[in-house]
């Protein structure tokens, strides 16, 4: 006989069985920034704790015994500073607004977890597009770690992710559902206006993810012309 929890995995299954291994690596991704955040939360509430053993034994040692007054005293500050601490702060949940405040190196990063928010609000055509643009931007965050955000392509990658993809996303969430199939002035449904939009920007994090890559490359080239005139050249001195 089959039961409701039966049917319930099955339909689990099923949905795992839809997602690309794109949108399973996005999702996996975001998982680990969960999981990072907080054992980060966790190391601060056992050097909270160790803090306070230490300075509990250093009162006792240099001013009283604290007792066990004292020690129950000391243990309900540790319990309340675990709970602050595992409460504050919060995971930084991805918004626009977050999207337009955070700093170019974590950007692609932050992007790619309001990516996996808005996943669900989508069709299944956008919903892989969406899936891609997070690929790309795993290639794209080592790139912005050591770019000055005021070069032009850095501008450029703070104005589509922060701006274009986030103003389209949330432009056709706007749009009523039962509207997001009908043909409008255009020739395009909004669907396929989002599909279209979403591909623009999937070409353009590409383009600029190889001309960024070419700036190294010159860079790369440069130096190594640089190394092999000031060395060989003096060894061809010396010999």
């Amino acid at each position: 006989m089959v039961t409701d929890v039966d049917r319930a995995i099955e339909r689990a299954g099923a949905l795992i069985g839809r997602l690309s291994p794109q949108a399973q690596r996005l999702q996996q991704r975001v998982r680990q920034k969960r999981r990072a955040h907080f054992l980060k939360k966790l190391g601060r509430v056992v050097i909270a704790g160790g803090a306070i053993m230490v300075a509990s034994a250093l009162f006792g040692l240099f001013f009283a015994p604290i007792g066990s007054t004292g020690v129950m005293l000391a243990v309900g500050l540790w319990i309340l500073a675990a709970w602050v601490l595992l409460v504050y702060p919060s995971f930084p949940e991805a918004s626009t607004e977050t999207l337009v405040q955070t700093d170019l190196k974590y950007l692609p990063a932050q992007t790619e977890v309001w990516l996996a928010s808005q996943r669900k609000a989508l069709p299944a055509p956008s919903q892989r597009l969406l899936d891609g643009i997070g690929v790309r931007l795993e290639t794209l965050a080592p790139q912005l770690q050591t770019i000055d955000p005021r070069e032009p392509a850095a501008v450029e990658v703070r104005k589509i992710l922060s701006d274009h993809l986030p103003e389209l996303v949330n432009g056709y969430k706007r749009v009523p559902e039962p509207m997001r199939r009908e043909r409008q002035s255009t020739g395009q449904t909004p669907d396929q206006q989002l599909e279209a939009g979403l591909k623009l920007i999937d070409e353009e994090i590409g383009e600029m993810t190889r001309n960024i890559a070419a700036g190294d490359l010159d860079k790369l080239a440069t130096q190594g012309k640089f190394l092999e005139l000031k060395y060989r050249g003096m060894d061809g001195v010396e010999s």
